[in-house]
């Protein structure tokens, strides 16, 4: 990756055992509107649930056992193929993807660890060298949240499946997820090949159930949402989301005392003059963000740890060109916690960075709900996680995204400030977000032009998609 410095520089050796992935890399940006792949995405999950309905029907009586047997084993056959690797790939081609292997030996950078591909002699492939196998290691210790079936019905509604419509939602809950990953276990920390796992680690996955008894279900995300609109079997934007991550950690906190930690960290959200939503050039201000971490603390501490949340709009149908080598840079921070983002309509989590292609987890896979005991130091927690390492062009996302940073104590803080600060006199006067140490007085924002925010819709039937869009 071009003009991104090197400020951190580490390959993990946790563990001598590497898990490999394979990189899949998408085509650039596309001329094909959001509706033909939108059908085409929803033919083929509802192809993959055919045959769980087939499966579970019941077999009539006067079958003898024979018949039955075939029919079991056919049934079978057809959902391995369907399910299958090979499956998968005919679904990525026919909505627009392009299956390759990465032949750049240009650094990685994974969420502020930096990943050299050494090759050991010329015939070498960039994928089988050490530098990719530890970047492999770290990418699949990542947790993915995907679209879940089955889970209680959400509030007063009959949704069971988040099938559709919770793309965001899933993507904020990974972020969230890496957020305190870091708090918790530290960056450098990678999933354990063997069981039992990490106290913290199923504590984390616990708090992501898809329940109301679990803190940070979609369930519960929805309700602290409700002013910003968001509703089950709606879509949503990354401001309105950040912004619903604030409310559900202001009423957790309140319920709760502060040595009970139920949330372990405060969220600031960086907004322009004009609250960020339309327009106005965000702003970090030191100050609120110190009053921030005070308010979290109840005025114990000086200082808290804090997740720093920034939604931008970039441009109107795709990322001005200016912002891309700063979206870029922004995942060599150590702060890093990636970018809610992907393209128009079909929001996914990127994590890293080489060369102009950034590395994403995607929700849009449909699994099972799974509802992990914080107690089951046993769980089987494989639907938590991907070794499947895809890419898509940085000029490709949708400029509608929110950026995450996770800043430990007051001298992270200020070491993110610095940073940010750099690459703000770095940016020819188009930053993505500036640093000041207090508020000025309200006066005009003018550095962007108020945008719609692509990931918004209308309220959607379950089962059904449209493609109406909507202002928050």
């Amino acid at each position: 990756m071009k003009n991104i410095p090197d400020r951190t520089d580490t390959n993990s050796t946790d563990s001598p055992d590497r898990v490999r992935g394979s990189i899949c890399s998408e085509a650039g940006p596309s001329n094909r509107k959001f509706l033909k792949s939108s059908l085409w995405s929803g033919f083929l999950v509802s192809a993959f649930s055919v045959f769980d309905t087939h499966s579970e029907s019941k077999v009539p009586q006067k079958k003898n056992k024979e018949t039955s047997t075939g029919n079991h084993s056919w049934t079978a056959t057809v959902k391995r193929v369907m399910n299958g690797g090979s499956m998968r790939r005919i679904q990525e081609r026919v909505l627009g993807y392009k299956t390759n292997i990465s032949t750049s030996v240009s650094d990685i950078w994974l969420l502020g660890v930096c990943y050299k591909i050494c090759l050991e002699d010329p015939s070498q492939e960039p994928v089988h060298s050490s530098g990719y196998a530890t970047f492999s290691e770290d990418f699949s210790s990542r947790i993915l949240m995907t679209y879940r079936k089955g889970f209680v019905s959400i509030g007063d509604s009959k949704y069971t499946s988040d099938v559709n419509w919770g793309c965001m939602l899933r993507s904020s809950q990974m972020l969230v997820a890496q957020a305190l990953l870091v708090h918790r276990l530290g960056r450098h920390w990678r999933k354990p090949l063997h069981q039992p796992y990490d106290q913290d680690y199923i504590e984390i996955l616990h708090m992501f159930g898809d329940s109301e008894d679990s803190l940070f279900s979609i369930h519960n995300l929805l309700k602290a949402g409700e002013s910003y609109a968001l509703a089950p079997g709606s879509w949503v934007g990354p401001y309105a989301m950040c912004r619903s991550w604030e409310t559900l950690a202001r009423c957790k906190i309140e319920k709760n005392e502060p040595e009970d930690k139920l949330f372990p960290l405060a969220i600031y959200i960086v907004s322009g003059d004009e609250d960020g939503e339309r327009g106005g050039a965000p702003v970090l201000c030191i100050e609120d963000a110190s009053r921030v971490c005070s308010e979290f603390s109840r005025n114990q501490v000086d200082w808290s740890p804090l997740l720093l949340l920034v939604p931008l709009v970039l441009g109107l149908d795709k990322v001005n060109p200016r912002y891309l080598p700063l979206l870029a840079a922004t995942f060599t921070f150590p702060q890093s916690l990636g970018i809610l983002g992907g393209r128009p309509g079909a929001s996914t989590y990127l994590i890293g960075v080489q060369d102009e292609k950034v590395f994403y987890l995607d929700p849009h896979e449909v699994q099972q709900t799974v509802n992990i005991s914080k107690h089951n130091l046993e769980a089987d927690t494989s639907s938590y996680h991907c070794n499947a390492i895809r890419q898509i062009p940085l000029e490709s996302i949708d400029p509608s995204l929110a950026i995450g940073f996770y800043c430990r104590d007051k001298d992270d803080f200020d070491d993110f400030c610095s940073r940010a600060s750099e690459l703000a006199t770095e940016s020819n006067g188009a930053p993505l977000f500036t640093i000041t140490e207090a508020r000025s007085p309200k006066s005009s924002s003018t550095s962007r032009t108020p945008e719609a925010d692509s990931f918004d819709a209308v309220n959607d039937t379950e089962g059904s998609a449209q493609d109406d869009w909507q202002l928050l």
